[in-house]
């Protein structure tokens, strides 16, 4: 099930935060008000009541920036991260986000979900690792 994320799943987003990304992990403090409903969206996955996954979006001028997506490992390919996109994201929506270069499991996921590569961000990460930025266009985009 995917539902808008509340208060009350904060430390298990936060957990999952920390166990997803590491030294790149948002704080619960950056979370607490996506949580709330200020300053962008979250939504959560639920499997038999325990939160597998989430996805935080934001407006971004013209477009929505898929900020974060994350699903339990153990959870992975059963459609949790597919589903949250689908939820989280209106198809007509043009849609930015960056990822990892080195992560080819979650390029070829935002590929299939109809992203491309625009651009790339060099030492974007704390490692120093760079940054793919891709775009999902909305319909009605004209492309160059």
């Amino acid at each position: 099930m995917i539902r808008p994320g509340t208060p009350a799943d904060l430390a298990t987003v936060a957990w999952l935060e920390r166990d997803l990304f590491g030294g790149e992990a948002w704080s619960p403090s950056l979370l607490a008000p996506l949580l709330s409903g200020s300053g962008g969206t979250c939504m959560v996955a639920e499997d038999d009541g325990v939160v597998v996954g989430y996805a935080v979006v934001a407006a971004a001028g013209d477009a929505i920036d898929l900020q974060r997506l994350g699903v339990r490992a153990e959870h992975r390919r059963r459609g949790v991260a597919h589903a949250l996109v689908a939820e989280a994201l209106a198809a007509d929506e043009r849609v930015l986000l960056e990822v990892r270069a080195g992560n080819a499991g979650a390029i070829a996921f935002y590929e299939a979900e109809g992203f491309g590569e625009i651009a790339r961000r060099d030492r974007y990460y704390r490692d120093g690792s760079d940054a793919v930025v891709m775009e999902r266009p909305g319909r009605g985009r004209i492309e160059a």
